[in-house]
């Protein structure tokens, strides 16, 4: 949004339920009234929601259900987490655009926020299911000082700050779990999923991509029929509409709190919270190995430091996993 309309908008919510007059608005701005009825009219284009009345002035009635900087960032008490905010309408992938992004230089914090996306990615190749104007997809530059090695380990961390968003929007902590490496469940369901890209520099990581996506809004019969048995969004468990602004607030809120400990005391000091929340060992577990490796059957034991998941095989050995796709038995089911 150019400064004017914004501006207006400003004037607009601090006169709270009572009208401005075009001619306060216009000495306010320095502009002729036939402008302030411009930019008030730009204001409707975006979806808010204005009265006007001839002689009485303008009154803002309703702001859009759009992740707008104007949402998001009134409001938003972090110090670098969404600083510099990117929104778009719409997108092939918000990691895509966040990555070219970083590459030019971007700083750590820059986040890009999509309303939809035509091809958002998850892990392994997949495809990350993203209607419009429903659920939170969004990206965020990182330039944290971690090796290589210990990269898998911010993706956890990651899940600890998604995870905890969304218990606390449904207010029911024990619904909420992380299956390792990458999706939050709630009830087994998957609702959210993180996907981490990275550059490298020698052994350290010069930045890395965070895309989260959050189903929020969408109901269950809208999910395509093959993710219906798995996937679940906020509104379906909950039966209430979820405000997408109010979460992305919470959202980076925490990631942001979450990424400071992370940076000063490293994975360690987040592991119970993470644990918290992982129901993963014992547990009996497939897992296909990335890049075609082995399938290990066998039970899931938890992670090492490095975010490992560790897995006693079926042949009493016990294995590492660093990367792969995991299906659980049911809950309950015997090693």
């Amino acid at each position: 949004m150019s400064p004017a309309p914004a501006r207006v908008l400003e004037a607009l919510r601090e006169a709270g339920d009572g009208w401005l007059s075009g001619e306060l608005l216009s000495g306010r701005l320095g502009v002729s009234r036939a402008q302030v009825w411009k930019h008030v009219q730009a204001l409707r284009t975006r979806g808010y929601r204005i009265e006007g009345e001839a002689g009485g002035g303008y009154r803002l009635c309703g702001s859009p259900d759009r992740l707008y900087p104007e949402e998001v960032l009134r409001g938003l008490e972090t110090r670098w987490m969404a600083h510099p905010y990117h929104h778009l309408e719409t997108t092939d992938s918000t990691n895509r655009v966040a990555f070219e992004l970083a590459s030019a230089g971007a700083p750590h914090g820059t986040t890009v926020v999509a309303e939809g996306q035509t091809a958002g990615r998850g892990r392994l190749g997949r495809s990350f299911f993203s209607p419009p104007h429903l659920n939170l997809y969004t990206s965020v530059v990182l330039r944290p000082d971690v090796s290589l090695a210990s990269a898998p380990t911010v993706i956890l961390a990651a899940a600890v700050a998604v995870a905890e968003s969304v218990a606390a929007t449904l207010g029911d902590a024990e619904a909420v779990d992380i299956k390792w490496p990458n999706d939050v469940q709630i009830d087994g369901r998957k609702a959210a999923g993180i996907l981490m890209e990275l550059h490298a520099e020698a052994a350290r990581v010069g930045f890395l991509v965070l895309g989260i996506g959050v189903n929020l809004n969408v109901e269950r019969e809208d999910f395509p029929s093959e993710l219906r048995e798995t996937a679940t969004s906020l509104r379906a468990v909950s039966g209430r509409s979820v405000d997408r602004v109010a979460f992305a607030r919470l959202l980076y809120g925490t990631l942001e709190e979450v990424m400071d400990r992370f940076a000063t005391a490293g994975f360690e000091s987040l592991r119970p919270r993470f644990e918290a929340r992982f129901q993963m060992p014992g547990r009996r577990v497939d897992v296909s190995e990335a890049g075609g490796g082995a399938t290990i059957q066998g039970v899931a034991l938890g992670i090492d430091p490095d975010g490992a998941l560790r897995v006693r095989a079926d042949d009493g050995r016990e294995r590492r996993v660093v990367a792969g796709d995991v299906t659980l038995s049911p809950a309950g089911a015997p090693p």
